[in-house]
Order: structure tokens, then C-alpha cells, then sequence
């Protein structure tokens, strides 16, 4: 078998995503044949040995996929192990018999849909940047938002590191005095990034929910329970994705959304 590099091994064998598994070898918690791992080094997962963190990794010949979505509630993180002993999303998945990781991540106090795989590639898909698949929220701010809060956060804005976001589709859903509920739809996936727009414009975040994942919703799935992603809904995202791909090689950031934001009548 030809070469991998370390990383799509770990990734394509369900560890982790490709990402996670770049950060780990950093971090040199990576051994091949006993010697420690270097980002970009390759291995042959039909003849040499892999660690991880001082336990050798079997490697199956053939992966056997899973693809889950889970209605993650208020107060889990979004990892697969935490050292501070908090709840985990993994802890509501312990009776799943795969093990699995989620693929990006919601906050601490976030709540909404969370998709989990033993796939590397698929999660690599979904996460990278340029690929642009849209995720829906339910955020409710307070105090009341402005127009010209809503109108900034739809453009886009500068975030405490410098960085600007991308235009977002904003829906004003509630709008009395003292908070407003925003159904905002954006394609990047910066940590905390809901918040991080919200606070830049000078609103606070009370709740937080996700909704959707491109063409995936969430519906009527409890928090705390989940479901595998039916075949329709796989291909989806995965159409999704590649048009992003499409785009990015195109060398196109795709069209602005249109008509700005939009509040109830």
C-alpha cells in the first residue's frame, strides 16, 4: 500500500478529524514505529505501527462509516474528552457502538444541531473554510436590536482579532423592547463567531440555537437525543460542500445575500 500522510490515517480511521489530528501530531503526541510523528510525514497503514498518546492504534482495512446528528443541549462541550471533567457531547452518545467525534463545534452554552462521524474526509469537507455550508441560527440578543445593528451584522463586521466576517442573512424574528430574536444564517465557521458578531455590534447573546446545517434540520429532535443522517441528507451536504469547492477554485466568494435584513410585519 502506498504511503498516507499521518494525519488522513488518524482521520480516516475515525480518531478525529483531519484538523484534530494535525494539531496532536504538533503537539507530539504521535509515534510510527516508535519513533515521534512530524506534520507531514507519511506512514503505510498495511505494515507500520501507529500511537497516539502511548496506545497503539489498530488499523481496520476497511472503515465502516457512521454519520449521526444530535440535538446537543445547553452545557456540554464540544469535544471528544475534556480535562476539567466537564459534561461532553460524547457523553450523550455513550451507547452508540462506534466510537465517533463531532464534526466542528457548538460552545458551552450553545445549543441546536451537532453533527457527529467516524469519517475524517466527510468532516473535513463540511469544516474547511472555503467550502461554505450554510448554517442556520436562532439567536436572541438583548437589549433590542437597531437597524443598523441588524444592517452591520448582514454586511459584515470586524471582529477584537481584526478579522471581518463574511455577509450573513439575517431574519428579524421577535423584535420588542428589550431583546430581539434573529434567525441568522452564515457560511464560515470562526470560533464563537455568532457571539463574537453580536458583541462587536454592541449586543449580548442570551441564547443561542442551531438549526440547521445546510439542507439538514433539525426539527423535532429532543435535546439530548439523536439520529443518523438519513442518505438524502448526506448527499445533500455533501452537494452543498462541493459547490463551495466549485466556488473557491473558481476563485468566487458567490453571490451577496440579497435584500438585507428583513423584520416582521
Amino acid at each position: 500500500m502506498a504511503e498516507i500522510r499521518i494525519q488522513k490515517v488518524m482521520a480516516d480511521q475515525g480518531l478525529c478529524s483531519r484538523r484534530a489530528a494535525e494539531q496532536i501530531i504538533r503537539e507530539g503526541r504521535v509515534k510510527v514505529n516508535g519513533h515521534p510523528a512530524g506534520l507531514g510525514d507519511k506512514m503505510d497503514p498495511a505494515h507500520d505501527t501507529l500511537m497516539v498518546d502511548g496506545e497503539r492504534v489498530p488499523l481496520q482495512k476497511k472503515q465502516e462509516y457512521h454519520y449521526l446528528m444530535l440535538h446537543k443541549p445547553r452545557g456540554y462541550v464540544t469535544t471528544t474528552s475534556d480535562e476539567l471533567g466537564r459534561k461532553t457531547v460524547m457523553d450523550l452518545v455513550a451507547d452508540y457502538p462506534v466510537r465517533l467525534f463531532p464534526v466542528g463545534r457548538l460552545d458551552r452554552e450553545s445549543e441546536g444541531l451537532l453533527l457527529l462521524t467516524n469519517d475524517g474526509g466527510f468532516a473535513n469537507l463540511m469544516m474547511h473554510p472555503s467550502h461554505g455550508v450554510s448554517k442556520l441560527y436562532r439567536v436572541t440578543v438583548r437589549p433590542r436590536a437597531s437597524e443598523e445593528q441588524v444592517v452591520a451584522l448582514s454586511k459584515g463586521v470586524t471582529l477584537e482579532d481584526g478579522s471581518v466576517t463574511q455577509p450573513a442573512v439575517i431574519n428579524v424574528v421577535v423584535d420588542e423592547p428589550g431583546r430581539t430574536v434573529l434567525e441568522m444564517t452564515i457560511k464560515e465557521g470562526k470560533n464563537r463567531e455568532i457571539r463574537r458578531m453580536c458583541e462587536a455590534v454592541g449586543l449580548e447573546v442570551v441564547r443561542l440555537r442551531r438549526n440547521a446545517v445546510g439542507a439538514v434540520k433539525l426539527g423535532m429532535l429532543a435535546p439530548g437525543s439523536y439520529r443518523a443522517l438519513t442518505k438524502s441528507e448526506l448527499n445533500a451536504l455533501r452537494a452543498a460542500a462541493q459547490r463551495g469547492v466549485a466556488r473557491s477554485q473558481n476563485g468566487a466568494a458567490g453571490p451577496a445575500p440579497k435584500g438585507g435584513p428583513r423584520r416582521p410585519r
